[in-house]
Formats: C-alpha cells, sequence, structure tokens
C-alpha cells in the first residue's frame, strides 16, 4: 500500500514515526501514558541498581519504555514482512499500550500461511529476548546490565504469553491455523481459537485470586487491576474475533459471475431502438457501450432510455446515453467474497460492468443485488 493512502486512512489518535519497507508505523496516544507508567513503575528498581540519579530515573524509565516498544516494533514488523512476503497487503503497524498489532487488509489465502504469518512474532520476541540475555552479561554493572536484563525478560515474556493457543494472540492465530488445516474450515478454527481466547481471559481474570489463595494471602490490588484490563483486552479481542469470522463467512456466498445481471454489449452508434429491441430479445437487463475491440467504456441510463420516445429511438445514438465507466467501475467476473467486497468498497456505486479476463463484457453488478444476497445468508 503506498504511504498517501495509508495517511489518508489513518484514524484519529495516530501518531506518524515513520515507515518500515513502505509500510507505515504508528503510534497510539495511549502509548505516552503507558510510557510514563513505565518510568514511575521502573524508577525504584533504577534508584537501587544505581543510585544518586535523582529525578533523571524517571528519564532512563522512559528510556527503558522506548526500548521496550521497539522490540515490539520488531515483532510487528516480522509480522508485516512475512505477510508481504506472500503477496498480502499490509496497510499499517500500529503500537498502543498493551503492545502493536499489525494491520492487514485480507486473510491469509491457506492455513500454512497464517500459521507462518502469526508465528514469525513471538519467535521474533524470543529471538531478542535469548540475544540480549546473553549480550548482557558483557555490559558493565549497575544500570546498563540491569536495563539489558529488564529487556530480555520482557521479551521473554512477551514471546511465550504471545503463544498461549487463544485470539487475539498470536498463538490463538496458530490454534486457529491448525484447526483450518485439519477440517478445511477457516470460520471453525476462529470459532475455536476465539472461544479458546475467552477461556484465557477468565483464566487472566481468576489468576491472581488463584494465587493469593495457594499462598493463603490477599490478591495485590495492583495485580488485580492489572489482570482485569488484560482479562477485558483478550475476552473484547476474541469476542470480535468470532464476530468478524461469523461476518466474513457470510462473504462466502458472494460470487459475482453469480449475481451477474445479463447485459448487452453495443457499439456507441448503435441506434437506440435497435439496442433496445437486441436487449429485449436476449432478455438483457443493461446496456454497455463498448469500442471496436470490445472494451466496455459507458453504461447506458435506464432512466434515459425510459426518458426518450419510442418514435425517436431510431435517430439516437445508444453512446449518447452512457456515463464513462471508470476504471474501479471494471470488476473481474470472477471475484467473489472478500475480494469482491473489497473491490466494491473501493470504489462505491450502484452497478458495476463485470469482464472476463480478455477484456469482454460479462454482464453488470448491481451493489443493492449484492447486498440482498449477503443479508440472505
Amino acid at each position: 500500500m503506498d504511504e498517501d493512502a495509508g495517511e489518508r486512512r489513518r484514524a484519529p489518535g495516530l501518531v506518524r514515526l515513520g515507515a518500515i519497507a513502505g509500510i507505515p508505523v504508528y503510534v497510539r496516544a495511549s502509548w505516552f501514558l503507558i510510557a510514563g507508567v513505565i518510568a514511575v513503575l521502573m524508577a525504584p528498581r533504577i534508584e537501587a541498581v544505581s543510585p544518586g540519579l535523582g529525578n533523571l530515573v524517571y528519564v532512563a524509565g522512559l528510556a527503558f519504555a522506548v526500548l521496550l516498544y521497539l522490540s515490539v516494533l520488531l515483532h510487528e514488523a516480522s509480522h508485516a514482512l512475512a505477510a508481504r512476503a506472500y503477496g498480502m497487503r499490509v496497510r499499517s503497524v500500529v503500537l498502543h499500550f498493551l503492545g502493536g498489532y499489525t494491520e492487514l487488509d485480507e486473510e491469509a489465502s491457506t492455513a500454512g500461511r497464517e500459521a507462518v504469518v502469526a508465528v514469525v512474532g513471538p519467535l521474533t520476541s524470543l529471538a531478542v529476548g535469548a540475544l540480549v540475555w546473553l549480550v548482557a552479561p558483557a555490559a558493565p554493572d549497575g544500570l546498563v546490565e540491569f536495563t539489558l536484563r529488564a529487556l530480555a525478560g520482557a521479551n521473554l515474556v512477551i514471546g511465550v504469553v504471545n503463544l498461549l493457543p487463544g485470539l487475539p494472540l498470536d498463538g490463538g492465530r496458530v490454534l486457529r491455523a491448525a484447526v483450518w488445516g485439519a477440517t478445511g474450515r477457516p470460520l471453525t478454527g476462529s470459532l475455536v481459537a476465539g472461544w479458546a481466547g475467552r477461556g484465557l481471559a477468565v483464566i487472566t481474570l481468576a489468576y491472581p485470586f488463584l494465587v493469593a489463595a495457594a499462598l493463603d494471602a490477599e490478591p495485590a490490588p495492583t495485580d488485580v487491576i492489572f489482570a482485569a484490563v488484560l482479562a477485558a483486552f483478550l475476552w473484547v479481542g476474541a469476542s470480535q474475533a468470532i464476530s468478524a469470522a461469523k461476518h466474513r463467512d457470510r462473504f462466502s456466498t458472494l460470487h459475482a459471475r453469480r449475481l451477474a445481471r445479463r447485459a448487452l454489449a453495443v457499439a456507441y452508434d448503435t441506434p437506440l431502438g435497435e439496442a433496445v429491441r437486441q436487449a429485449h430479445d436476449e432478455q438483457a437487463g443493461g446496456l454497455v457501450v463498448v469500442t471496436s475491440d470490445g472494451r466496455p467504456v459507458g453504461v447506458v441510463n435506464e432512466q434515459a432510455v425510459l426518458a426518450t420516445p419510442a418514435d425517436r429511438r431510431p435517430w439516437v445514438q445508444t453512446g449518447s446515453l452512457a456515463r464513462t465507466v471508470e476504471p474501479g467501475l471494471l470488476l473481474a467476473a470472477d471475484l467473489e467474497g472478500e475480494a469482491l467486497f473489497r473491490a466494491m468498497k473501493q470504489t462505491p456505486a450502484s452497478e458495476y460492468v463485470l469482464v472476463e479476463p480478455d477484456g469482454s463484457v460479462h454482464g453488470l453488478l448491481v451493489a443493492n443485488d449484492v447486498a440482498e444476497a449477503f443479508s440472505a445468508r
């Protein structure tokens, strides 16, 4: 996707950081809040390993937050680059207070590709964590070594947690791919992984209470709050994944070729009376003006035809009643599912001209017909 398109579709509350291989990278405004929280939480530990810094402990804590999210960016970039390697369109990478996500314009075409794109993120985090952990002993004692070990530990946790089998985590996408591969149904994979994600949310919410009960102690308020926030994130993400999967499944019934209305291709100078007669004989629902080589250039306005008196139709050129067909209104007759929906969404219109691979006219696709087919699912 080009950067200008990414700028046009930027959601409110996003700050652009730059781009990786042409993929826009944004950070949500909420990140600045969590960066401050991380700086405050890290300050006492930094003070313990490097006394005498004063207020600079907060600067060091903020630097740690930046390093942590740079490693999260590597995690997300690996998803984005893997998806792009499979020819998938990547819209952007977004960092937020709980991590980040890679926004794709389409799903993986196979379960195997889904698994690869999903698993490279956690593997990247684990690799970064392991590498930093190995380097840490060679660093100077004190703040630098502490920062490296904390960064390594955080990445190892990020990698392990993201491999848990439940959406919206990466491990949930791996589970989805496994079920998809076993059943041949992406919807089944999404439903299983989505409900697994809801199960993880419940476990996460109960975790501090279970640990406190095992230790015969009261759960710490901060642990309960953090668990509640994370559980809410997991539950909402899993629920959205289930809803989106059901929504996408409805797209499977959409086939442009099946929904097409018959159209008669005519030359620009064909008398309107003759065009209408041929269309009636062939039971065509529309007239498409084509060039001498059969390339569609216009669609005849039905209301203009009806407004033309019958006695004038032999003297009116059919092309004079046509509106120009813009490039976005020409769709491949073989489009189906989400690909069809995306093509229509990119250029909203009431009707489209469907063309065969050789460029010839197959028929007309009316937006209302598509909407009715989708609603009837």
